[in-house]
């Protein structure tokens, strides 16, 4: 405006004298210039409808609610999340599935009582591995009215501000007439006020390319005789979080998802299920791979598929194995991962496996594991357990969980327990649930690592040492389940879709089927003893209690003197009669 008018004319004699003035001279304009711009993401802030019916319910049910007769209202918290996505499927070369998305939903969090003691504290002696109260979550408006949005925000308020009050009171009974707990910690932490606005659109997508592209795709398994489904799938996702609460916390944060997928099933004549499947993700459409790479991973997985139905199939064993790298990141992520989440820690109901153990070995010395949320990318690779603030609204922090084998800390969320207070940006859930500990990006590092050639020369040498038949190499693993809880096994059961006999006389390997992985995890984690250098991602989604959420890990592979294999359950159903109809030679193409 006028004032850098009038400082242009005062400053341009010095200026055009002296090359070093000039130079500031120009730095100072540009300066002024920017000083007066407007801020594009507080403007578009400023015009966000479904933030401004957020924050203007939240103040309003703040002030009302904190003078209702009963426990006090001490916070107050919306998440709402606007999601819009585009799918695609595709079998044998036609397309099943094309249509867009678009939702929003509302979780709402009261908490009454004081952060000592509110209405989210254990009750104890209730059926149920999870004593935690559920979040109360509503679909909302997808357009932008504010009165619409501001009722049905209003609506969830005034249900969950009377559920939390009743369970309050409940919460009291208990307390008075049960054992005393042993973790005493508060039940909230006290945290900080963050403001952050950043959006995200939904990529363009050329349809008719993508269309084109999956036709080819999943027409390639057409050739294979013994595939009885097979399946290509094309998902964008655009993910708008906004999260307001009564500490001042306004931020709203986005993230995109694409994920590109194949799979192949089949069954074998005793019934038993076989799968080949592989997921490509992304945060960008161009960043998926050619079409002649995928076109050589699914001729890749159908020629392990037919492996597979021609396998033997394994008996129970235990003896030296090596996890390959993105089996290794699943491995930690289900056995050391979920008991190192602060609440298990604090809850009564859970085994508590490693709450003692800060400061001791858990895993061999030259291991480290981090949960890093602040990572979008390792390499060139998409992590999906990135993120910038949790559904707390707390900023993500990259958290050191085990350093040189030892234990240093655990994940947290705004639940305290003893001697951690604080949160550490993991608090985590899908719509509808309760915000838990959970996992990111978990890291796992070895400080001392040899190829990958020489890990299986390893392998082979400890097969002879233990004068062990075979070993085995875990090449795929898709998941499992870990059971935390002090009423189950505290075991946990891994399933590997590929895996290999290794034998020590220089026979080829064998692939072989119906492989559980089980055990627990003091013993098992205590077994690892080399590690290679080829750090690779696992990208996949988490459920546990407090939902579904997008999860990453980044592992090397691993050499492990002892690991225990079952047999794995089977359907006594017998496989199809007839053939697919177009292998048919009477009645297919």
């Amino acid at each position: 405006g006028s004032t850098t008018k009038e400082s242009t004319v005062s400053l341009t004699p010095f200026a055009m004298s002296d090359p070093r003035r000039r130079l500031y001279f120009i730095i100072l304009v540009a300066a002024l210039v920017i000083a007066t711009q407007p801020d594009p993401a507080e403007a578009q802030a400023s015009d966000d409808v479904l933030l401004r019916s957020l924050n203007a319910e939240l103040e309003r049910s703040w002030e009302a609610l904190g003078q209702v007769e009963g426990p006090p209202l001490y916070f107050l918290a919306y998440e709402a999340r606007d999601r819009r996505s585009y799918s695609l499927n595709s079998e044998l070369g036609a397309i099943m599935y094309d249509g867009d998305g678009h939702h929003r939903s509302l979780d709402v969090d009261v908490r009454v009582g004081r952060a000592q003691l509110d209405n989210t504290h254990q009750i104890k002696g209730r059926s149920g591995r999870y004593e935690y109260p559920t979040s109360r979550y509503t679909e909302i408006a997808v357009e932008a009215d504010e009165a619409a949005l501001r009722a049905d925000i209003w609506r969830r308020t005034d249900e969950t501000f009377k559920d939390a009050q009743n369970r309050y009171t409940k919460v009291e009974t208990n307390k008075a007439v049960t054992a005393t707990e042993e973790d005493t910690s508060d039940d909230f932490s006290v945290g900080e006020a963050h403001e952050f606005y950043e959006t995200v659109e939904l990529p363009p997508v050329e349809r008719e390319l993508w269309r084109k592209r999956l036709r080819t795709l999943s027409g390639a398994m057409k050739p294979y005789s013994y595939v009885f489904n097979s399946h290509v799938n094309l998902s964008v996702e655009a993910e708008n979080r906004y999260i307001v609460n009564s500490e001042g916390t306004r931020v709203v944060t986005g993230n995109i998802f694409v994920r590109l997928s194949f799979g192949l099933t089949s069954q074998t004549a005793d019934g038993m299920g076989l799968q080949r499947q592989r997921s490509y993700d992304a945060d960008r459409l161009q960043d998926l791979p050619a079409e002649d790479i995928i076109l050589q991973d699914i001729e890749r997985a159908a020629a392990q598929l037919q492996d597979l139905l021609a396998a033997p199939l394994v008996e129970p064993y235990t003896g030296p194995a090596i996890f390959r790298n993105r089996a290794t990141g699943v491995f930690f992520h289900e056995i050391l991962g979920h008991r190192l989440e602060g609440h298990r820690q604090k809850l009564e109901t859970e085994g508590q496996t490693f709450t003692k153990m800060v400061g001791k070995e858990v895993v061999a010395r030259f291991i480290s594991v981090y949960d890093d949320p602040t990572l979008s990318h390792f390499g060139d690779q998409f992590l999906r357990g990135f993120y910038r603030f949790d559904d707390e609204g707390v900023p993500s922090i990259r958290t050191t969980l085990v350093e040189d084998g030892v234990l240093q800390g655990f994940l947290m969320s705004r639940s305290p327990i003893a001697n951690f207070p604080k949160s550490n940006g993991h608090g985590r859930r899908s719509s509808g649930r309760y915000i838990v500990a959970r996992m990111g990006n978990t890291i796992i590092e070895a400080s001392q690592t040899v190829p990958y050639a020489r890990l299986r020369e390893m392998l082979i040498e400890e097969i002879r040492r233990q004068d062990k038949p075979y070993g085995l190499i875990f090449d795929d693993i898709s998941g499992g389940f870990t059971s935390t809880g002090r009423g189950g096994t505290q075991s946990f059961k891994v399933i590997p879709h590929l895996v290999y006999r290794v034998f020590p006389d220089g026979r080829p390997d064998e692939t072989v089927r119906g492989v559980d992985i089980v055990g627990t995890p003091l013993t098992s984690f205590s077994k690892i003893i080399a590690a290679a250098d080829d750090d690779d991602v696992f990208n996949g989604t988490c459920g546990a209690e407090s939902g579904w959420v997008p999860v990453s890990a980044v592992a090397p592979s691993v050499l492990v003197s002892e690991i225990e294999i079952e047999k794995r359950a089977k359907s006594s159903e017998q496989p199809p009669i007839l053939p697919t109809p177009h292998h048919d030679a009477g009645g297919g193409r």
